[in-house]
């Protein structure tokens, strides 16, 4: 039996179906089991990583999880899963714990690592830089007009779509890929402009973007919940690479077998989130 915790989420979703595709008995943890509907085969318990007193059961029988870390509560979590015999934790971390300099994101992330080496477990640090899903931002201004405002356009990242992010944590689990920190991007570095203009070809509709102001952007970042470390840092990323092309790695494919997903594809399977009325 394999725990997967943050199994509602963008990655923790696909790790649970991979895993089920392979074979595995999986176990969910989740703070409301009736607000969600996960696969038959799913065993679902309640848990909440902020509570240590709530995740014996959780953790009781298994020796392996994916870990979708909650700053706060990566601490009660090691300690309940050591005494429970834990063996193995793949923990979802960023790629920015690999840069020079790390920032806000880049700390907290190295941080809740830090604490899973402290541990005594074995552990898997999966570190993606963006993914995908973060364009699902844009869908409103996409279903609403043709114009996608934003800043710094012409910054590159090689976006990764979460089923290879979720790939590459299922075989760090199943081949016991131990102590290992795989920094994952996906297989086209492409700006924001470009992305825009592959939303169009993909759903068929002209668009086109259109350069922001940054106190705009630092204001939408706020609406949409960042804290103020973390809009520096984004807005210090975008500046950094604006201009220049982004590193691709090759790892999803070393350690998978198979090419990570286009970033094309990805818009496809959800064109309609785009407004799309063809998909």
């Amino acid at each position: 039996m394999i725990l997967v915790t943050g199994a509602t989420g963008n990655v923790g979703s696909h790790v649970v179906r991979q895993l089920l595709e392979e074979g595995e008995k999986v176990r969910v943890m989740t703070r409301n089991p009736s607000g969600h509907a996960f696969p038959d085969a799913v065993e679902v318990v309640t848990g909440d990583l902020t509570q240590p007193e709530t995740l014996s059961e959780a953790l009781s029988g298994i020796e392996r999880t994916f870990l979708f870390p909650v700053f706060h509560g990566v601490d009660g979590f090691l300690d309940v899963a050591e005494r429970a015999g834990l063996r193995h934790v793949v923990m979802l971390s960023s790629v920015s714990v690999t840069w020079p300099e790390p920032g806000w994101v880049g700390e907290v992330h190295l941080r809740l690592e830090r604490s899973v080496e402290a541990s005594g477990l074995a552990w898997t640090f999966v570190r993606p830089d963006g993914l995908t899903t973060n364009d699902l931002v844009w869908a409103p201004q996409i279903i609403d007009g043709d114009v996608v405002r934003g800043r710094y356009g012409e910054a590159a990242t090689a976006p990764i779509d979460p089923r290879d992010i979720a790939a590459v944590a299922v075989r760090s689990i199943l081949d016991g890929r131990i102590g290992e920190g795989y920094s994952v991007t996906g297989p086209q570095s492409l700006t924001q402009i470009d992305r825009v203009r592959v939303i169009a070809e993909t759903i068929g509709r002209p668009l086109r973007w259109e350069e922001q102001s940054e106190d705009w952007f630092r204001d939408e970042m706020a609406r949409a919940g960042m804290p103020a470390p973390g809009i520096n840092d984004y807005i210090d990323a975008l500046t950094a690479r604006v201009g220049r092309p982004t590193e691709v790695l090759p790892t999803v494919e070393q350690v998978t077998g198979r090419p990570p997903f286009p970033y094309a594809q990805w818009v496809a399977d959800h064109a309609a989130a785009f407004g799309s009325a063809s998909a």
